[in-house]
């Protein structure tokens, strides 16, 4: 049976953008692409105006340990640091992002790394990082992702940053380790399992309450889809039970032992998850903005796990978010704005302002690894080389194989990327051969990021 799809811009492939629920909305027309704006009319020979300016000021990236040396200058003391990519199957953005990140965590303080995955598996990435549980390497802490997309967390690129970050640790006493934690809504079923685990061992009688609360989602057989199109009608929606069970985890007392308090604050996450995933998968099917509700519940996320980390060592804690470019560039400066569309990147500037530092990742061709619909096996593709009048087109007719251009700090290099140009988004799913009107959308790069780091050619991500 062929699922039915209705997909605004901000979807943009939304199918390939992680968000599986926006392709089954009841009562949708049957299509296989999004229908994107029209092309930015600026001229090739307009845009390649900017070519000598990029060329004087890109830094060049040889693969050495100074390559990113201007930029963690030009991040400087900012507090929250988005590292996006255009694609969720590209080797070299994991591998670039790692370096940044274990640069941030060594030389700027950066305490916690929030990524674009669920909350119970990306704990347990947590937990090994931190030298507990009972997981021996990586490979094993990575196990916890067992849903699709089955590569976008489980591969070998972000697995060595995640050894990196357990040796970093390992000297370290409890209270200033650096946490790995999931961002995302989608976390349903096993927080609420891992809620009441916690709970019976130090609240018997909230554990009960939770568990026979959590009830109310059992009749959807673990399926978050089937809760969504039964939620619609109110007697049959679990919101004021997941609400509950969020309330009463939130007013428990919170240990002063650094190890107790971070199960505590595990346990009090799990059951925002819940919440959150309650929150997404009925709206999601109610034609509201679902893309609105995710970010901003990755948003709450993210100043939960800063306020978490603060109190553990009495300061302001820094972090870095991993996530699409769709998610961590600022949506007022792409066409999503249009579309009443907000993001996690325009959130953090407006909560922050220049204490969030926005970096956006781009490819020109090479190979990805993707899925040809969500939920089936992932593949290697040839990632098409980009359109001309794409940014990342720009870039590629500059000659230079790998670069970072600091815009945040260059007036000239933000004025020569004012003018709107086509950029590419491919998620977990890449339609090939509709690649113009599913992956790419316009946007003005000056305005959407603080950075931007271009590999001309990069490869497809190594699963586990």
């Amino acid at each position: 049976m062929q699922k039915k799809r209705c997909l605004s811009y901000a979807s943009l492939a939304r199918a390939g953008l992680g968000c599986a629920a926006a392709l089954l909305l009841p009562g949708c027309q049957e299509t296989d692409h999004v229908r994107s704006p029209a092309a930015p009319t600026r001229s090739l020979a307009q845009a390649d105006t900017a070519i000598p300016v990029i060329q004087a000021r890109a830094v060049p990236l040889r693969s050495t340990h100074g390559d990113h040396d201007r930029l963690i200058a030009s991040i400087g003391g900012a507090t929250r640091v988005l590292l996006g990519e255009s694609t969720h199957g590209t080797a070299e953005f994991y591998r670039e992002r790692g370096r940044i990140t274990l640069r941030l965590v060594r030389e700027a303080g950066i305490r916690g790394v929030a990524i674009e995955g669920d909350w119970s598996p990306t704990y347990r990435v947590n937990l090994y990082v931190r030298g507990l549980g009972a997981d021996r390497n990586a490979r094993q802490a990575l196990r916890g992702f067992t849903r699709f997309p089955f590569w976008m967390w489980p591969n070998a690129e972000f697995a060595e940053l995640v050894e990196q970050l357990r040796a970093h640790n390992a000297a370290l006493p409890a209270n200033e380790r650096v946490g790995v934690y999931g961002m995302d809504v989608y976390d349903l079923y096993d927080a609420a399992d891992f809620v009441v685990e916690h709970l019976r061992g130090i609240a018997p009688e909230a554990a009960r309450r939770a568990r026979t609360r959590y009830r109310c989602f059992a009749a959807y057989g673990r399926n978050t889809h089937t809760y969504g199109v039964a939620a619609q009608q109110a007697p049959r929606s679990c919101r004021d039970e997941a609400q509950a069970v969020a309330a009463e985890v939130a007013r428990l007392p919170r240990p002063a032992n650094p190890t107790q308090a971070e199960a505590h604050f595990a346990a009090n996450r799990a059951a925002a998850s819940v919440a959150a995933a309650e929150e997404y998968f009925r709206t999601v099917y109610t034609g509201a903005n679902a893309w609105n509700v995710r970010d901003r519940r990755m948003e709450a996320n993210v100043e939960a796990i800063a306020e978490h980390l603060g109190r553990l060592t009495n300061r302001p804690a820094k972090l870095v978010m991993w996530s699409h470019n769709t998610h961590s560039g600022d949506a007022r400066a792409t066409f999503a704005a249009q579309q009443g569309e907000l993001n996690l990147g325009q959130l953090m500037k407006q909560r922050h302002g220049n204490g969030a530092y926005l970096v956006g990742f781009f490819t020109h061709s090479g190979t990805v690894l993707a899925a040809p619909a969500w939920d089936e096996r992932g593949r290697v593709y040839d990632l098409r080389p980009a359109l001309p009048n794409s940014y990342s087109g720009l870039f590629h007719r500059t000659g230079l194989p790998a670069f970072t251009l600091p815009l945040r700090d260059d007036p000239q290099l933000r004025a020569v990327l004012s003018t709107p140009m086509l950029e590419r988004a491919v998620g977990v799913v890449y339609v090939r051969d509709r690649e113009r009107t599913a992956h790419y959308f316009p946007a003005t790069l000056s305005q959407q990021f603080d950075a931007a780091i271009f590999l001309d050619r990069t490869t497809a991500v190594k699963p586990l």
